[in-house]
């Protein structure tokens, strides 16, 4: 499985999105998904299979395919619940 973070513009939020998502993966115990990161205007739907982006951007990322919109890029809670959410449904938990 691959996620990608996405922020607006730039690569700065995009890239702490992902080391928090790396983090709560190996925390979790989800093996087989790789992560990265871009910013909106560069992701395409053929670069993952989940995208995970602040609720800022999400109505602008709908063209992707499935995104996990979050509250905030540091919330590691709020992140945490949301990813927990989607690897159950997918059966990887």
């Amino acid at each position: 499985m691959r996620i990608l973070a996405i922020c607006g513009s730039g690569l700065g939020s995009s890239f702490i999105l992902e080391m928090n998502v790396q983090e709560i993966i190996k925390e979790l115990g989800v093996t087989g998904v790789e992560v990265s990161h871009s910013d909106l205007s560069s992701a395409t739907p053929d670069m993952a299979d989940l995208f995970i982006a602040a609720r800022d951007i999400a109505e602008s990322a709908t063209h992707l395919g499935e995104v996990v919109v979050i509250d905030s890029i540091i919330d590691m809670d709020g992140i945490r619940e949301k990813l927990r959410e989607e690897f159950t449904k997918k059966g990887m938990l």
